[in-house]
């Protein structure tokens, strides 16, 4: 089984990485579910290599896209929301979650005529930090404030080098904090939490195993898997490369939750 938290890492792999933005949705339904061990529901992914070239002209059309896709996966009327950034933010290729929080205007305690839906923002860090799980913190901030749906941005892992810093993935089945690297915590979804939960992501690490099988054509020999194989591996820019990819993400949720046109409240 592939280590993976993207969806199109499943798909046949026969298509051209694309040359500006490409968006697609994957709909997982009960079969593939048991198949591929995915929870049910839709992911949608927007493809792009603009933040690994660093074309920032290209920004604001993968927010429209990845805004577009929040809306579709959240429910019709969603006036409040609360973001919730996963991840360490003290460990760089974990911080995608506490950056993108960071750049989100908090807009839940202002005024109802205000152009902004109600939204709230939450950095819960990890359990090795706080001593409390991130599951414990977001739930009692829901219970308190009763936010309409949940949007969970953590970093992810996918089963494609090329995928790195370059496919941004929406769903609506929650998210399991911290399986991209086998250290599964409690999972945010709309069972546990009561609400709509859509995570939002990026992936921006790879296991070592998975460079060995591109680089080979071959699955990573058992002898190394002990030892290399399981070894987490990111880019050298990865702090550049999640600045960016938490501005898009933030500029995506400003997009879906604006009460203005298409495009005119993204900032980047």
């Amino acid at each position: 089984m592939k280590r993976t938290d993207m969806a199109c890492d499943f798909l046949p792999d026969d298509c051209p990485q694309p040359e500006y933005v490409h968006s697609f949705t994957v709909t997982v339904n009960k079969e593939l579910s048991e198949k591929l061990r995915r929870p049910e529901g839709k992911y949608c992914t927007v493809e792009s290599r603009a933040v690994l070239e660093r074309n920032r002209e290209r920004y604001r059309e993968i927010a429209c896209e990845l805004g577009d896709a929040l809306k579709r996966l959240l429910p019709n009327k969603t006036e409040s929301v609360l973001v919730v950034g996963l991840g360490n933010p003290n460990m760089t290729a974990d911080s995608l979650g506490a950056k993108t929080c960071a750049s989100l205007m908090a807009a839940r305690h202002l005024p109802q005529e205000n152009e902004r839906a109600k939204i709230g923002v939450l950095t819960p860090n990890v359990l090795g930090v706080t001593g409390i799980e991130s599951f414990d913190v977001v739930a009692g901030v829901v219970e308190r404030t009763s936010p309409d749906a949940v949007i969970a941005v953590d970093s992810l892992a996918s089963a494609a080098v090329s995928r790195i810093a370059s496919a941004f993935q929406a769903t609506d089945t929650g998210i399991t904090p911290g399986s991209g690297v086998s250290n599964h915590r409690a999972r945010l979804c709309r069972e546990s939490l009561g609400v709509p939960v859509v995570s939002l992501g990026v992936p921006l690490v790879v296991y070592a195993s998975t460079i060995i099988e591109d680089a080979t054509g071959k699955e990573c020999p058992e002898n190394a898997m002990d030892d290399v194989g399981k070894m987490v591996v990111t880019p050298k820019d990865i702090d550049v490369y999640v600045s960016d990819c938490a501005d898009i993400l933030a500029a995506a949720v400003t997009e879906a939750f604006c009460r203005k046109s298409r495009g005119k409240c993204v900032r980047l």
